[in-house]
């Protein structure tokens, strides 16, 4: 299979496009594509636990904290940046907000025109099948494109060419956000409070998030590195493979980044589409018992 027309559609989806290019500010439509869609998740999120709240309370009063756009605010920036946040001083490297402020805006922006929809669906297989695409494509833009470059472009030559910092960095930006919400109330109705949350009680779980997103992030940053000879060390790997599979001849050469990075977002399109039918089948199911059982 060509992967020309996904090369294509990744430089489509990067250029600047208006009225931010009018003004010499790089927003690119991908960008705008991915704020939308990861606050739309989070208050899908938090109002599937407001409604599992409310009925678990019952008649009892409820300690539900006011809805406040500044909250819901702070948890998409942390989620977001948060990881950038950890990493980035252990790297000495200044995280990308601190930067530049287009990335916060946008996402600013986007928290502001999600919060104002009057009525978002909530999450099911017709809605996250589709979306499998999405979360591919922008997925891998970060762990393909932003996230290698201040590893492999890094001053120090240990760090530039240790894979190890690579995937470690790759698993901390990726997840350290998500992180720091489980250890701060952040979603629920109830007031902030500090709280390790057990796995069984992440509210990222029902929806196979956390394996998912835990395993892509290394995995994923691992493969283009890989493929695409990012470090000294995967070159020798690729090589090794390459002579264990009984291909001989000419020295292996790397692939197109590009190339590569259309690759691996194909393959985080199919994680995120076998994610979403597992998990929402297996809720379909459940549903189905429950009104058995109840008629």
């Amino acid at each position: 299979m060509s992967l020309q027309p996904f090369i294509s559609l990744y430089r489509y989806a990067l250029e600047p496009i208006a009225p931010f290019s009018w003004f010499g500010i790089k927003v690119c439509s991908i960008e705008l594509v991915a704020a939308l869609r990861f606050c739309t998740i989070l208050r899908q999120i938090r109002e599937d636990l407001y409604a599992k709240y409310q009925r678990r309370t019952g008649d009892k009063p409820a300690s539900v904290e006011e809805k406040s756009f500044l909250r819901d605010l702070c948890t998409s920036l942390t989620i977001k940046f948060g990881g950038e946040a950890i990493i980035g001083p252990l790297l000495g490297v200044p995280p990308s907000f601190v930067l530049s402020g287009v990335s916060p805006c946008v996402y600013i922006a986007a928290q502001a025109i999600v919060e104002y929809i009057p009525v978002i669906p909530s999450m099911s297989l017709s809605t996250e099948l589709p979306l499998s695409i999405v979360d591919g494509f922008t997925r891998a833009l970060l762990l393909c494109s932003f996230i290698p470059k201040p590893v492999i472009t890094h001053a120090s030559p240990d760090i530039a060419s240790s894979p190890w910092t690579l995937l470690l960095s790759s698993f901390v930006i990726a997840n350290g956000g998500f992180f720091i919400m489980d250890m701060v109330t952040f979603l629920k109705p109830t007031p902030l409070t500090l709280h390790m949350s057990q796995p069984a009680e992440r509210p990222i779980k029902p929806y196979g998030w956390a394996a998912t997103e835990f395993c892509c992030a290394p995995s994923i940053t691992g493969l283009y590195a890989l493929l695409t000879h990012a470090q000294p060390f995967w070159a020798e790997l690729h090589s090794v493979i390459s002579t264990a599979l009984g291909t001989t001849g000419d020295k292996v050469v790397p692939m197109d980044p590009e190339a590569a990075r259309a690759l691996c977002a194909l393959i985080l399109t199919g994680m995120s589409s076998i994610r979403a039918v597992k998990n929402y089948r297996l809720v379909l199911k459940r549903d189905a018992t429950e009104k058995i059982k109840l008629q």
